[in-house]
Parts: C-alpha cells; structure tokens; sequence
C-alpha cells in the first residue's frame, strides 16, 4: 500500500508518496501566484489549486508504478482562508487568505464581542476567516448574500477528492466560529458572525476518514480504490504529525518566512491574552498552542535584498562561536506582529546604528532579534505551564548553524536539528491519510524522526542574552509611541 500527502502551500503545492512503512517513494511540487488588488489584499484563485493538484498527481502516476497502490491521502494546507460557493458548489470570488488584512475592524469589533474569545479560544486576528465574511458582508452583499458554504483550502480540496463539505478540527480551531475545546462549531460564535451552521463543512477529527476518492478520480489517476480521504490539517498541525509532535512536551521552532513556535498538548489551555493560538491538534483527545511571528527568514530575506547579498552570504561569516548580543537592536516587524502583540500597524527598526556599524553588525542584529520575537513566544508558552525541555528545529533558517546555536541560547533549551529527509507538513498529512485507511495508532505511525545533531544553549552567555531580551522588550512600547 502507499499513501499520498498534499501539501496546500500558499506559493505552491507539494506532493509526497510514502510506502506502507512510512518512507517517502517521490514528491513533486507546483507553483502558483498570490494576487493583491489593493494594499493589504491577497487572494488566490482555488482553480489554480486544482490545476496544480492534477498536474502532479499526473506526474507522480507517471513516475512511481507504486502510485497504483495508493489506499489513503491527507491534505494540509494554509489555514483560515475563505472560499465561498454558491448552493450549486460553484466559487463566488477569490479566496482571501491567512495573509490578508483587509478585515482589520471587523476582526477588532468580534474580538470584543461577549464570549467570543472564551468559546475560541483566542484573540479575533484579522487573518481569521469570521472577520473575513464580515468583511464580505459588509463591502459584498451580493456575494454574501449566495454563499451556501465556506471552505478552508484543504476542506475545498477534500471536496475535489471525495464530493462531499468536510473539514477537520485543527484547521476549523482558526476560523473564529469552532469551539475549541468542544471541538463543534459554536451557535454562538456563528451569530456573532451573521454566520448559520448550514453554511459550514462537515467536522471530523483529523485522522479519520472525511470520505473516499470519487469514481471519477479513481478512473482518471489509474486506481482501482478504494481510497480513504483523511479529514487532514492545518499547516502547523500538520507539521506537528511530521515530526511526531502529538504529546506534552514534544514541540517545534519553525524558521521559515514566518516563525513558528509549537507545544503539543494533552489538554486544553487557552491564553487568548498572550497572542498564542490555541487550536485543536489533528489527533483526536489533544490541542497544540504556538506563537507566530510574522518576519523570521523573511526579515533575513529583506536584509539581503538592501544589501545586494544573499542569506547564506551574509551569514557565513558568523559561522564562528556565538557572541555576545551586539549593540545594535533590530525589531521584527516588518509586516507587524501576532504573538505577543496581536499590532497589524507596528513596523520593524533598527537602534543603536553607529558610524563604525557594518553589515555583518546589522546581521547579527537581524538573527538576534528575530531570536528574541520567538523568545517572546516561549515566554507566553512557559505561562501556560506548557512544558518546553527542547525542541526540534525545522524551516529553511535552521540551515545556518549560528542562528539555531543563538536561538538555543536565547530560549535556554536544546534545539535538535532532524537528519535530512521528509519530516514536513506533506510527511503528516501522509501520515493522517494511513491512520484514515488503515485505523493504524497515532503512535505507531507519528513516530519523531532522527536527530542528526543536538546544540545546547551557550551557558557562558545565557545571562547577557537575558538582558538583552529585556532590553528588547522594552523598546516595543518605545518604538511604538513615535511611529
């Protein structure tokens, strides 16, 4: 048997075909593009999505005979989009992502609304999907007016894969309707939202089966079926299942364009006040929080770009042991903040600039502060008595040694780097596709991979990089007066 993981990017979609025993047999990726029609816009089409989805599993048959083998899929994929169909099922306008921002008032007005951030769980971000439809509502009616359902990215996908409006709990946790730790939709958050439950997917939780491959499908990829459709995941969940984070204690930094940092949890634990997100886990019975931050590489990838550099070139030359924090101050803000801020306006800065400040300084400052913004989220973590020994370390960042070695020492935890190989989103949606077909355990299937190094904080430094931590907090509130 082999299973296939999808995982529903927001630039591009990858597909990973695992065998019976959990090794990756191929992969493939297609691309697509963002639109932004207006300052704070971004939408996608959800055709592209399906475009891509059967250009590569048109690849993959072609490649691997072990795709005719195929008996379970899971989808993951970017959360809190809204695509809107009619009752015909046909979309009514583009679907507007995680990153658009448009719905800033209506997201502050449901915040505020009685009762919403207790049955969610969590602060109202303008990236969730309620304030979206609000959005909808109030500059669309017409569009608000037809919509019939509203699907996240990997509920529409399952819909093109089995024919029928399922989703599963992790991804539902960011939509600002789901009570999270009920695990149902809430009447109540609905209302809120001029939202009815008929107009929202079918829930399972995220490893069991949400249907089976159409007919139609099995024909055209070549199968003989059955296959099972797994509820799938959210992005973040799904990742946690790629790298056998189910239980209290096990978690993940993420160094990618934004910054992830995830504790998995045995139960329930909500901090709205802090800015983490406390969603449901993919597995039935356990949740997740994580803070996020919004510029990670990203604020790497802007340095390069001013500098006439690239990332690797510019932190090359800080392969060398870890120093002392510099005194320069960055600020991540590039694109504002979620966790601890929950402040879509702030803006990233530099203090401390000298004559004699060099590139390599503004560097180090752009590593140092990105390392205290996820420092900030392992602090509203700890609060939760969430329990953070050590992690692993994923993303594209985790490639340069020096940044692990510093975020190491500015959390005070190890950071253990995974040998290379599958471990992403792609690798538990897969994982959530054979548990759906098999009903084999979580824990025999969601296994943590192998760990090719282990980097310990720096002792001797720990001390001054908790200065400098206070000395970063303190300048949020600062900078934020005069801007």
């Amino acid at each position: 048997m082999t299973f296939l993981g999808i995982d529903l990017g927001t630039s591009g979609l990858r597909v990973l075909l695992i065998d019976e025993d959990g090794r990756p047999i191929g992969a493939t990726e297609r691309h697509y593009q963002a639109t932004h029609p207006h300052p704070g816009w971004s939408e996608q089409n959800p055709a592209d999505w399906i475009a891509a989805l059967d250009a590569a599993i048109e690849e993959l048959r072609d490649t691997y005979p072990q795709f005719a083998d195929l008996r379970g899929i899971g989808v993951a994929g970017h959360m809190h989009g809204a695509t809107l169909l009619d009752k015909n099922g046909d979309v009514l306008r583009p679907c507007i992502l995680w990153n658009d921002t448009r719905s800033h008032a209506q997201a502050a007005k449901l915040d505020g609304t009685d009762q919403v951030r207790t049955l969610s769980g969590n602060i109202v971000f303008p990236g969730f999907t309620a304030p979206k439809l609000e959005w909808v509502r109030e500059h669309e009616p017409e569009i608000f007016a037809k919509t019939a359902k509203v699907l996240l990215p990997t509920a529409y996908l399952n819909a093109y894969l089995c024919g029928d409006y399922v989703a599963d709990m992790s991804d539902s946790a960011g939509t600002s309707w789901l009570d999270v730790g009920e695990r149902c939709w809430s009447e109540t958050l609905l209302s809120a939202g001029h939202m009815r439950q008929d107009q929202m997917p079918r829930l399972v939780e995220g490893t069991e089966e949400a249907g089976q491959l159409r007919p139609e499908l099995l024909r055209k990829w070549g199968l003989s079926g059955p296959v099972s459709v797994a509820g799938g995941a959210g992005d973040n969940a799904a990742a946690a299942c790629g790298i056998g984070a189910q239980n209290e204690g096990q978690g993940f930094v993420s160094l990618g364009t934004s910054g992830v940092l995830l504790s998995a949890r045995d139960g329930y634990h909500p901090a709205p006040e802090t800015a983490l997100h406390t969603f449901c886990h993919a597995i039935p019975g356990r949740w997740y929080q994580m803070g996020v931050m919004l510029s990670a590489t990203d604020s790497l990838n802007w340095l390069a770009r001013i500098t006439g550099q690239n990332p690797i070139e510019l932190t090359s030359k800080l392969d060398g042991d870890l120093k002392n924090p510099g005194p320069v101050r960055y600020l991540p803000y590039l694109a504002g903040e979620r966790t601890p801020h929950n402040d879509a306006e702030i803006r990233g800065s530099f203090t401390g600039l000298a004559a004699e400040t060099s590139r390599e300084d503004l560097t180090r400052a752009v590593l140092e502060g990105v390392a205290f913004g996820l420092r900030d989220s392992f602090e509203a973590l700890l609060a939760t008595n969430a329990k953070l020994d050590q992690l692993i370390a994923i993303g594209g960042g985790s490639a340069s040694r020096y940044w692990i070695r510093l975020i190491a020492t500015a959390l005070g935890v190890p950071l253990s780097l995974p040998k290379s190989g599958e471990f992403g989103a792609a690798l538990g949606a897969a994982r959530l596709g054979m548990i759906a077909a098999t009903g084999a355990s979580t824990h025999s299937i969601m296994t943590v991979p192998d760990v090719r190094e282990t980097i310990d904080p720096d002792a001797k430094l720990i001390g001054a990089f908790d200065d400098a931590y206070g000395a970063f907090r303190a300048a949020y509130p600062a900078i934020k007066s005069i801007q």
